[in-house]
């Protein structure tokens, strides 16, 4: 059994489609990231950097205590080794995974997330910022499309690489792309959009990107964006 310590943004749900694609059992531990709760102590414990997504292993791979992992890329790949799910099985393809799985950890994340704060949730406008991640996500959005032309999937078979991925192109509107200018992801989207698992997890989960939806109180900013002090 897996302890999935998690909240409903990006990075939380690619771990969990990862769980559900790998039929793992896992109990979700919710944690309440605009109430702070990532800052308790107990919390800490197991993600020292206050971040969800985070587990606790109870069978992990060398047979001893249970094992507590923070930071989403480290553990979908320290599952998918575990398991053999999801990854492929030569040292060439795993690597191809690796780099993929690292390139969305490193790039797409990060510059999605600026664009998603800064057009979404940011208290007042800044232009320059908006712009300059706007650019950024869509370039890295062909990248992206491009290593899709001539392929299914990012790396081989469907993989943790896609799976890790998908979360961060759902709320494109929010982040200011539009997936008919990138045909390829569209395609490889829509796909990973009717799977079981995807259809699952996705059921009942709001857009945290989304243009209309209610925005941050004071207290929820100073918990997501800063600490619980405001400082």
């Amino acid at each position: 059994m897996i302890d999935f310590y998690f909240a409903p943004t990006p990075n939380g749900l690619k771990l969990r489609l990862f769980l559900e694609e790998a039929a793992l059992p896992y109990r979700i531990i919710r944690v309440a990231l605009g109430k702070g709760e990532q800052f308790r102590p107990e919390f800490l414990a197991i993600s020292p950097n206050n971040k969800i997504p985070a587990i606790v292993d109870h069978d992990p791979v060398d047979g001893g205590a249970p094992l507590a992992m923070f930071e989403s890329g480290a553990i979908m790949l320290y599952l998918a080794e575990k398991t053999g799910s999801l990854i492929p099985s030569d040292q060439r393809g795993r690597l191809d995974v690796r780099q993929w799985l690292f390139w969305q950890v490193s790039g797409l994340g990060p510059m999605a997330g600026q664009i998603g704060h800064f057009n979404v949730h940011a208290p007042e406008p800044v232009p320059y910022a908006i712009e300059r991640y706007a650019r950024e996500t869509a370039r890295l959005y062909g990248v992206m499309d491009r290593r899709l032309a001539d392929r299914e999937f990012l790396a081989g078979e469907y993989s943790i690489a896609d799976i890790a991925c998908y979360p961060w192109i759902v709320p494109h509107e929010g982040h200011r792309q539009d997936l008919a200018k990138f045909p390829n992801i569209a395609r490889w989207f829509a796909w990973i959009a009717a799977r079981p698992a995807t259809r699952k997890v996705y059921l009942g989960v709001k857009d945290v990107y989304a243009l209309s939806g209610p925005r941050p109180s004071d207290e929820e900013r100073r918990n997501l964006y800063g600490t619980p002090t405001g400082a």
